[in-house]
């Protein structure tokens, strides 16, 4: 009895051991099988029972080996791996306990933890029944060395750990950098063999360009050949059609104000006037008081004072005129049509309403002669900064192309414009050539008068300085322009074909892409300019002949003008024809632009 008690003693001691071992182990070394149910520890009686059961036991871990940390990721496998299970025999006579537990390495895959296990329990995993009444020191150093030689084999099985760790660790990390789609590969220490490389791998700029296919390549002729033709061909049509306007205001606008007082005079019988004749007696009377106030200005006055000043330069003022002219014109294009359809409703109005008619007609005259007055004395004073610039000697009108020009090409090509604003800026580089040839005859006209020497040559020069660095700005202007924009050069085909269209007085698609130009002011600064040069060439005779030679003087000018009116109205009617036709045939693929 004594011997039975003591052994439930020790049984109970070792139990307890177990369960403090498991809470400082952090409930990770020991555990149960999910796989195997839970036991409870029972006493059997019958005798048969300890035969029939097979238990086998596993050495507990000492605590050096137990110590290694585990794997967050393997520590699921492990946990199926590996478990601890107990199972309960007699407890009177003998209690055996046996404890299992799987240990795995961060560094450890899961089936080399697996493998270890299953050598652990195949060849060194022996089965020793504690001997409760021996000797504890014994049993301890005992299963020490049990547990030295199941790592020993272990090891012995798998190589040598620590070894496998480092070679394996080693190994990822070159395999991770190799298969590593960012790993930037090391640079070569020789510059020789970096020379020598750099030479056989193909184009020396392949780090900074790329290669082109036919599109680039069609961009690039288009840039430079295409669109330049079209748009210095639609430039060129557009300047025609704005000097056909002007001179129907001084050929066509005359003839027909002429013949309407012929009609009142013949029949003597007042007829309200049509729309067409009330926006020609408008017109006529703006170009009358225009031309009027002007006759009245000293050129020679606006002249010394733009030269004798010395804080603005001159370009300056000329960029600064220009950019007023460039809003009158848009201004006075709005209050012109803004009359004519005063004049429309004037013609068109009832006996009831014909008050109020006349005195929209009136208020919009008076702001339509308002509006032209200021666009003139701005186009003079325009004329007078670039008559300035070319006669001084001091280079001052190639400051003033440079300083203009270039300040062009920044202040639109760099800008995102699209299709509608670029068929505008076309129309205004149209409008803007034309007043630069009226300044070029301010020009001619002052050095008729006032030039003395060889002067003819010296102008013709910088008149052609002029016009080449207008018309070459104006092409790398809009070929630079389309190129940023991805606008193509058959952009400019359609554009010249609604200018055809125009010249033709067919109806386009949208009547704001038209060409809006009012010749008043350009109109009003040539005749200001030319009546000096025609006074100075009258004989000096009796008023009798001098009133016949201002007569013959002007049917000469104006037979020369309606010459000219007809063959460019002419010249402009044929091509409008032709171009139409051409752009239908393309449009149903009969002919290839």
């Amino acid at each position: 009895m004594g011997l039975r008690s003591s052994g439930r003693k020790l049984s109970f001691d070792i139990l307890s051991e177990a369960a403090s071992v498991e809470d400082a182990a952090d409930s990770r070394l020991f555990r149960r099988s999910n796989s195997l149910p839970t036991h409870r520890h029972t006493e059997v009686s019958m005798p048969k029972n300890r035969k029939r059961k097979k238990h086998k036991k596993k050495k507990q871990s000492s605590p050096d080996f137990a110590v290694i940390s585990e794997d967050p990721v393997s520590d699921s496998n492990a946990e199926s791996a590996g478990s601890g299970v107990v199972f309960g025999n007699r407890s009177d006579a003998n209690c055996q306990s046996y404890v299992a537990s799987a240990c795995a390495s961060s560094t450890i895959t899961v089936a080399a933890a697996e493998n270890g296990y299953n050598n652990i329990i195949n060849n060194g995993g022996e089965l020793r029944q504690r001997n409760v009444a021996g000797n504890d020191e014994a049993e301890s150093r005992e299963e020490e060395i049990s547990v030295e030689k199941q790592q020993q084999r272990s090891s012995e099985a798998n190589g040598s750990v620590v070894t496998k760790l480092e070679t394996a660790e080693s190994l990822d990390w070159k395999r991770l950098m190799a298969e590593d789609p960012n790993y930037m590969y090391p640079v070569e220490t020789s510059p020789l063999k970096y020379f020598m490389e750099e030479m056989y791998t193909g184009n020396s700029l392949q780090s900074t360009t790329t290669l082109g296919d036919e599109k680039e390549r069609q961009r690039v002729y288009d840039t430079i050949f295409r669109l330049p033709w079209r748009c210095e061909l639609l430039i060129d049509v557009g300047f025609f059609v704005c000097f056909d306007s002007f001179l129907s205001l001084l050929t066509i606008m005359p003839t027909r104000i002429l013949l309407t007082l012929w009609r009142l005079l013949h029949t003597r019988q007042f007829i309200r006037p049509s729309a067409a004749e009330l926006c020609d007696f408008a017109c006529f009377v703006v170009l009358a008081c225009a031309v009027t106030l002007l006759e009245g200005t000293d050129i020679s006055l606006i002249y010394h004072m733009i030269r004798g000043q010395g804080t603005i330069k001159l370009y300056v003022v000329y960029n600064v005129l220009e950019i007023f002219d460039k809003l009158c014109q848009s201004f006075g294009g709005d209050v012109l049509q803004t009359l004519f359809n005063s004049a429309e409703g004037l013609a068109n109005c009832t006996e009831e309403n014909m008050r109020f008619w006349i005195w929209r007609f009136i208020s919009d005259q008076a702001l339509a002669m308002a509006a032209t007055i200021a666009h003139s004395f701005i186009l003079l004073a325009q004329a007078i900064t670039l008559s300035t610039c070319i006669v001084a000697h001091n280079n001052a009108l190639l400051a003033l192309l440079v300083s203009n020009n270039f300040a062009e090409i920044k202040s639109n090509v760099f800008k995102r414009f699209s299709k509608d604003n670029i068929h505008s800026l076309v129309y205004a580089d149209s409008i803007e050539r034309f007043h630069i040839s009226a300044f070029l005859l301010f020009v001619l006209a002052q050095n008729i008068l006032e030039a003395e020497g060889p002067w003819f040559e010296s102008f013709l020069f910088n008149a052609l300085l002029v016009f080449v660095c207008e018309m070459l700005i104006d092409i790398i202007k809009h070929s630079f322009l389309a190129k940023f924009n991805d606008i193509k050069p058959i952009a400019y085909s359609e554009f010249l074909e609604d200018l055809c269209k125009q010249t033709l007085n067919m109806q386009t698609e949208n009547g704001k892409k038209n060409l809006t130009f009012v010749p008043l002011a350009p109109a009003c600064v040539v005749i200001r300019v030319l009546t000096p040069v025609f006074a100075a060439r009258l004989p000096c005779t009796p008023l009798p002949w001098r009133l016949f030679w201002i007569l013959l003087l002007s049917a000469m000018t104006y037979v020369m003008l309606a010459s000219l009116k007809v063959m460019i109205g002419m010249g402009l009617q044929r091509h409008a024809t032709w171009y139409v036709k051409r752009c239908q045939k393309r449009k149903h693929h009969l002919h290839f632009d």
